[in-house]
Parts: structure tokens; C-alpha cells; sequence
């Protein structure tokens, strides 16, 4: 994809949706953590299910801690993997309570230092949280990436490096929101939307497309 279909492609997605957001429901810094966190391998959908139970009865370190790894289990079990789940956010809760004054950190370093906390889930957290222009790579912004030829690589790290390169500085703090939205809702794995699609004559995919 060229400078100016990149600028273009963007602009059409920002025009359409001026503030995008996480899908994921959170009131603090720490709810998003603990829900990007619960997030791996799973949909929002069921996220969001999950912790509007769970915030009820605990939403801070600490009170996770005083709930329990059992019933921290019980509460999330509809989630996919929910035991290490729990496991890993108990762990991040007891770091997190020793090391930082029960808040969650900006530095990079120290949020991938926290149990079940991966590159992505700390791009998310600085991003959403903290206003910086990080790229979180999931599996729909890598493969909108890949498709549309907007920041080809073969790595989730390389695809996030790519991003941070070619995506133009207006973008860059909304680029994945709007990446994220556009591969779940219209760039899907198994049936793209091409014929919906509108950023199709910036994509180097859709642009080879004869549709009716």
C-alpha cells in the first residue's frame, strides 16, 4: 500500500468512525488491564460477560487478592482457559499490590513483567490507558494488516513495527482501534465483506477484486 492510499485508507475508516474504542468494558485503569488480560484467546463478547460480574464483587488488586484464586476462577469460568486465567491475574494483583502501590504501571517493561501480560495486552493498556500511540497487534490487526498490504509482515512484532512506521502521526493513536473493528466486522478471516468494504480500492486485496 502506497503513502497516499495509506492516508487515504484511514481517513475513510476515521470519517466513519470518528472515536473509536475498545470493545472491551472497564472503569479504571486496572478493570482494562484485568480485561485485556482475560481477553487472550477469547471474544469481548464473553469478556464483558464475565467481568460485569466480577467488578461487582472485586475491581482492584487487592480486593482480588482478599476474594481468592477459586472464587476469582468461579466467576470467570465461562471464559476460555479460565483456570490459568486466574491463576496469572491473581499473580499480576499480588505484583502489582507489593511492587506498585496497588496502581498499574506505564513503563513497558513493567507492565510485560506482570503474569499473563504479553506485548499486546501492554500496548493496549499504554494506548487506551495512557494516550500513547502504540500499535496492539491481535489477530484481526495482522491480518488487515497482511490483507491490504498496509504493514505486511510474518510476525505479530514485525506487523507492529511496521505500523509504527507507516501509519501517518494524525492515525496513530486511534490506528489499531480502527484496525481491530475493521478485521471483526468487515475484513473477517473465513468471508471478507469485500463488496461492503470501504477502504477496498486502498486495499492491495480488494483493489484486484471484480465484484457485481
Amino acid at each position: 500500500m502506497k503513502p497516499a492510499d495509506i492516508a487515504s485508507f484511514f481517513a475513510t475508516l476515521r470519517a466513519a468512525n470518528p472515536q473509536p474504542a475498545s470493545e472491551l468494558e472497564y472503569t479504571t485503569v486496572f478493570e482494562l488491564l484485568a480485561a485485556v488480560l482475560l481477553s487472550a484467546q477469547a471474544t469481548d463478547v464473553s469478556v464483558n460477560k464475565a467481568t460485569r460480574r466480577l467488578f461487582l464483587v472485586a475491581n482492584t488488586p487487592q480486593q482480588l487478592l482478599d476474594l481468592g484464586e477459586a472464587k476469582v476462577a468461579d466467576h470467570i469460568k465461562t471464559i476460555g482457559l479460565y483456570r490459568n486465567k486466574a491463576k496469572h491475574l491473581l499473580q499480576t494483583c499480588r505484583i502489582l499490590v507489593d511492587q506498585h502501590g496497588g496502581q498499574v504501571p506505564r513503563s513497558r517493561d513493567a507492565l510485560e513483567a506482570l503474569p499473563g501480560v504479553g506485548r499486546k495486552t501492554a500496548n493496549v493498556v499504554l494506548n487506551v490507558a495512557f494516550g500513547e500511540p502504540t500499535n496492539a497487534v491481535d489477530t484481526h490487526v495482522f491480518r488487515v494488516s497482511n490483507r491490504t498490504g498496509l504493514a505486511p509482515g510474518r510476525t505479530t512484532l514485525a506487523v507492529e513495527q511496521q505500523l509504527d512506521t507507516r501509519v501517518p502521526p494524525a492515525y496513530r493513536q486511534d490506528a489499531h482501534h480502527w484496525l481491530i473493528l475493521h478485521g471483526r466486522y468487515v475484513c473477517t478471516a473465513r468471508s471478507p465483506k469485500c463488496g461492503d468494504c470501504t477502504v477496498r480500492l486502498q486495499c492491495s486485496t480488494g483493489r484486484k477484486l471484480k465484484l457485481d
